[in-house]
C-alpha cells in the first residue's frame, strides 16, 4: 500500500464514515481571497513549556503538509502562549478572539486551562473552540458547551486498562499514588483507581500543587507496604519528583500517568532514567507501535525537526496534530465557509470520523468528546534511547469507560476527595 497516498487522502479532505459531505455547498464570495484566521494557544511558558513547544512543531508540520490552506482558503495562525494557569489561558483566549479577531481557536494544553476556555466559549456561541490537548474530565462531561470540541481523550480515558493490568496481571495489591493537585491528574487518578480498586486493590494518595520543587515530604510519606508507585505528574514537576525519588534511593516498581511516559520526560538525562526503564503506563500513543502509519509519521517528524525535536513526537505534539486533522478536514468539508455563525463548520467538526497517525479511529460523542484508542506501554532502552513500547490496546474508549452515562456521572466529578477508589460491590 502507498501510505503517502493514504496520508494525503487523510489530510486533504476525505472525511471518513459519518462525516458531513461537502457536495452542494457553494463557495462564499468572501472566502475566495480572505484568509482564515485561526487562534492558537498552548503552554510556551511554565511547567509544560517543552510540551507546548512540541505542540507548535506538530501544528506547523500539518499546516506545511497542507500548504497552509484548507477549504480553498489560506489559513493564518495567530499564536498565543499561556503557562498552565487557568486565568492566564482565559486572558490569552479572550485576546485572540476579541482583539486579534480570529475566526476560531485551537487550544489550550493543560487541564484547568481547558475548563476555563470551555466556559468562555459559551459567551461566543458563533465561534468554534477546538481543544488543543487539555485532558480534565469535566471539560466535556459536565456543564458542556455546544461550540467546544475535543479531539483528544480525557485523562480518565487514557488510563483505560491500566488499573486492571496492575492489579490482575502484575498482582499488585497496594499502590501509593503521587499526583498533581489539579484537574488533569484528578482525571488520571480516577481512571486508574476505578479499575484498580474494583479489582480489590488498595491505594494511598499523596497530592502536591502544580509547580512544586521540593518533594521530600511526599517521598517520606510513601507507605512501606506499597507494592508499586503510581506517578501522575508531568513536565518539570514529573522530572523534579523522579530526580528526587531516585536520589532518595527509591526502588518501587513504577506505574506512570500518560504524560510521565512521554518524550518530554524520557529525553531528559538524569538519575531518574534508570528507575523509569520497565515502567508501565497508558495513553493515546507509544514511541514504538507496529503500525506503518505511525512509522511514517515519526519519520516525517524527525526529518522536519531533527535535533530541535524529540526522538518521536510528545503526547502534547500528537494531541495538537490530531486536533488539527479534525479542523482541516472540517474546513475542507464546508469549503472554507464560516458564515452563518459557523454552524456548518461546527456540524462538520461534530461529525468527524478519521484515522490518527497511531492508526486509531477518531470520532466524537454527543458532547463533542473524542472516542478513540488507548495503548498500554512499557519503557525500554533501545539504541541508547528510552522509548515507550506498546504491548496492548483498548479500542473505542468512550468518556464513561463503557459505563452507562447516568451511572458514571453518579460517581461524581474527579477530585482529590473523589479518587474513584470504590470497591466492587
Amino acid at each position: 500500500m502507498d501510505f503517502r497516498m493514504d496520508r494525503r487522502k487523510m489530510l486533504l479532505g476525505a472525511l471518513g464514515t459519518g462525516a458531513v459531505a461537502a457536495t452542494g455547498l457553494r463557495m462564499p464570495a468572501y472566502a475566495q481571497n480572505a484568509p482564515i484566521r485561526m487562534g492558537w494557544l498552548s503552554t510556551l511558558e511554565g511547567p509544560f513549556a517543552t510540551g507546548g513547544q512540541d505542540a507548535w512543531r506538530c501544528t506547523q508540520m500539518i499546516m506545511e503538509e497542507n500548504n497552509n490552506q484548507a477549504g480553498g482558503r489560506r489559513v493564518e495562525i495567530v499564536r498565543e502562549s499561556s503557562n498552565a494557569q487557568a486565568d492566564v489561558a482565559l486572558a490569552r483566549a479572550r485576546k485572540l478572539v476579541e482583539q486579534d479577531n480570529v475566526d476560531f481557536m485551537v487550544g489550550p494544553l493543560s487541564g484547568a486551562e481547558g475548563i476555563a476556555v470551555r466556559d468562555y466559549s459559551r459567551t461566543r456561541p458563533n465561534q468554534a473552540f477546538i481543544n488543543g490537548g487539555s485532558g480534565a474530565a469535566d471539560t466535556t462531561l459536565r456543564n458542556v458547551s455546544p461550540n467546544f470540541f475535543r479531539f483528544n481523550m480525557d485523562g480518565t480515558q487514557w488510563m483505560a486498562g491500566l488499573g486492571n493490568y496492575v492489579r490482575r496481571t502484575l498482582n499488585v495489591q497496594e499502590v501509593a499514588i503521587v499526583a498533581g493537585d489539579y484537574a488533569f491528574p484528578y482525571a488520571q487518578v480516577f481512571g486508574f483507581s476505578l479499575e484498580f480498586c474494583r479489582a480489590g486493590g488498595r491505594a494511598t494518595y499523596l497530592w502536591s500543587p502544580l509547580g512544586t520543587t521540593d518533594y521530600s515530604s511526599i517521598i517520606a510519606r510513601i507507605p512501606r507496604t506499597a507494592g508499586a508507585l503510581v506517578v501522575i505528574h508531568g513536565g518539570s514537576d514529573g522530572l523534579a519528583f523522579m530526580t528526587q525519588y531516585a536520589q532518595a534511593g527509591g526502588s518501587l516498581p513504577l506505574i506512570g500517568g500518560s504524560i510521565m511516559a512521554d518524550q518530554s520526560m524520557l529525553s531528559a538525562r538524569g538519575p531518574h532514567r534508570r528507575l523509569m526503564v520497565g515502567m508501565v503506563s497508558a495513553g493515546p500513543l507509544a514511541d514504538v507501535v507496529d503500525d506503518p502509519r505511525w512509522v511514517d509519521f515519526t519519520n516525517r517528524y524527525r526529518a522536519r525537526w531533527g535535533r530541535e525535536g524529540f526522538n518521536s513526537p510528545s503526547i502534547h505534539g500528537y494531541n495538537y496534530y490530531v486536533a488539527m486533522q479534525g479542523v482541516l478536514l472540517a474546513l475542507n468539508a464546508v469549503r472554507g465557509d464560516l458564515s452563518g455563525g459557523q454552524q456548518g463548520f461546527m456540524r462538520a467538526l461534530a461529525a468527524s470520523d478519521y484515522t490518527t497517525p497511531m492508526g486509531a479511529r477518531m470520532r466524537l460523542d454527543h458532547n463533542r468528546q473524542a472516542i478513540s484508542d488507548t495503548f498500554l506501554n512499557r519503557i525500554e532502552e533501545r539504541g541508547g534511547q528510552a522509548v515507550t513500547v506498546a504491548f496492548d490496546r483498548a479500542r473505542d474508549v468512550n468518556q464513561t469507560l463503557g459505563v452507562p452515562e447516568a451511572q458514571f456521572l453518579a460517581l461524581g466529578a474527579p477530585s482529590r476527595d473523589n479518587t474513584g477508589c470504590v470497591a466492587q460491590s
